[in-house]
C-alpha cells in the first residue's frame, strides 16, 4: 500500500510506493529517463501512468470517459432546465487603445 507524508507545511505530499526492479530494466529507464532530461523516478510515473492509460483504454473502462459520461449528463440536466437569466452566451468585452 501507498505511504502518504507530510510536508513541513503540514500538506499532504502525493503516495510514495517502492518497486524492486530488475537491473536491466532499472537501467534501461535511466536511459529513458536521461534521454528526456527527467529523473528515473518522474520517467518511472510517465511510463506507470501511459500504461495504466492504454490498460485502460483496451478494458474499454476507461475512468476518463466515466467522468465525460458524468458530465455529458449533468449538462443535459442543467440545459432542460429553464432559468431566464442565461438568455445567451456571455459578449466579450473589448478593450480598445487611445490613438493620440
Amino acid at each position: 500500500m501507498a505511504t502518504r507524508q507530510n510536508s513541513t507545511n503540514g500538506k499532504p505530499k502525493s503516495p510514495r510506493i517502492q518497486v524492486v526492479l530488475p537491473e536491466l530494466i532499472c537501467e534501461q529507464l535511466t536511459i529513458l529517463a536521461d534521454n528526456e532530461s527527467r529523473t528515473v523516478s518522474n520517467m518511472a510515473k510517465v511510463l506507470i501512468q501511459e500504461g495504466i492509460k492504454k490498460y485502460f483504454e483496451k478494458e474499454s473502462k476507461s475512468p476518463v470517459s466515466e467522468n465525460n459520461l458524468n458530465t455529458d449528463k449533468f449538462r443535459d440536466e442543467l440545459e432542460k432546465q429553464s432559468v431566464r437569466r442565461l438568455k445567451r452566451a456571455p459578449q466579450r468585452i473589448r478593450y480598445y487603445k487611445k490613438s493620440d
